[in-house]
């Protein structure tokens, strides 16, 4: 059995993944993972042998799709990890934007000299593999696993000794090298990597340029809940400014705007006409409610189905485990067929 790699990824679903996918219908070959993040869904579905389309707007969440999805065969080995690691660390973007802001300045120079050795891996998919691990290194040194907290905190949260004395954990992988991390976690990341006979897919687009391009039996949506503290561009808008080496500007179609977001929805369920089933995962302190979400689906369909589990979501610590009531939305596509291109 293939197993889902640690990518520590904020509102991720991987330990409800295998009870969303058990609701597939029977007929389902094709699944499109429009909000994809870091991919838990969508890795249990390729393992159940689905052809797996994913999307995600930020470039760091398709390059673990085209790892670990799309990829069906390539691997880092040691040849890679050399030129990885290889050269003396020096100042380029993320020294110059982010020394003594997220990381200490040697720590940036490492990763300028990282992402520059990253470009010359011989093929897409060892890059983002590449990207990928580094996501897991950088996100390990950081308190919180986001990149939106303050300068001053991140240096006493990486003190070991105020640390234990505060929390009796010295959290010393804080303080472990970027390469450590990264070969902590290759084989992890490297046995993820397996073939599951598909044409499976990644996309780095805003979702409604791809709408009316792609076609699947389920669509399904995780998108940021309105309303809660999820805003994924502040928590790894870095990573993608690692990757690009420019300062990446927030993007619209975020589904974050509580005074906006049921117009969102409204024009997102206009655009299915591909898909012959919907699914949408929500939760109880998301925005619009329970009830504002049935009454818009029910404009597109009678066929809706809502389904519910406990589900705990770890937000900064054992003090501040919230745990909440997970909804996914199944909607039968009353129109699926009807003047598209199927």
């Amino acid at each position: 059995m293939h197993k889902y790699p640690k990518i520590n990824f904020i509102g991720n679903k991987q330990k409800i993944a295998s009870w969303i996918c058990d609701h597939f219908p029977s007929d389902t070959e094709t699944v499109f993972d429009a909000f994809s993040g870091g991919c838990s869904v969508a890795f249990e579905a390729k393992t159940r042998g689905f052809e797996v389309y994913t999307n995600d707007i930020l470039k760091i969440n398709y390059h673990i799709a085209n790892a670990l999805i799309k990829n069906q065969n390539i691997k880092l080995n040691k040849k890679d990890i050399d030129i990885i690691f290889d050269g003396e660390p020096f100042n380029g973007f993320m020294t110059e934007h982010y020394a003594d802001v997220f990381f200490f300045e040697n720590e940036c120079q490492q990763l300028d000299l990282i992402r520059q050795n990253i470009e010359k891996l011989d093929c897409e998919k060892k890059k983002s593999l590449a990207f990928a691990l580094m996501r897991r290194a950088m996100i390990r040194k950081m308190p919180y696993s986001r990149f939106n907290i303050n300068w001053e905190k991140v240096k006493q949260l990486r003190n070991e000794e105020w640390s234990y004395e505060k929390y009796k954990r010295k959290r010393a992988y804080h303080n472990q090298s970027f390469k450590e991390h990264f070969l902590l976690n290759l084989n992890e990341y490297n046995y993820a990597v397996f073939d599951n006979q598909k044409q499976n897919q990644a996309y780095n687009e805003d979702i409604f340029n791809l709408l009316d391009k792609i076609s699947a039996d389920v669509i399904y949506f995780d998108p940021p809940y309105a309303g809660t503290m999820n805003n994924y561009f502040s928590f790894y808008g870095l990573l993608d400014n690692f990757i690009t080496g420019e300062i990446t500007k927030p993007f619209g179609n975020n589904f974050r705007d509580k005074q906006t977001i049921e117009q969102q929805f409204d024009m997102l369920f206009s655009r299915l006409k591909n898909f012959k089933y919907w699914f949408l995962s929500y939760n109880n302190v998301s925005c619009p409610t329970k009830t504002g979400m049935l009454s818009l689906l029910n404009t597109y369909s009678k066929e809706v189905q809502i389904v519910e589990k406990e589900h705990i979501y770890k937000v900064t610590g054992k003090e501040n485990k919230k745990r909440n009531t997970e909804y996914l939305f199944i909607i039968k596509n009353e129109n699926y067929g009807r003047n598209s291109k199927l």
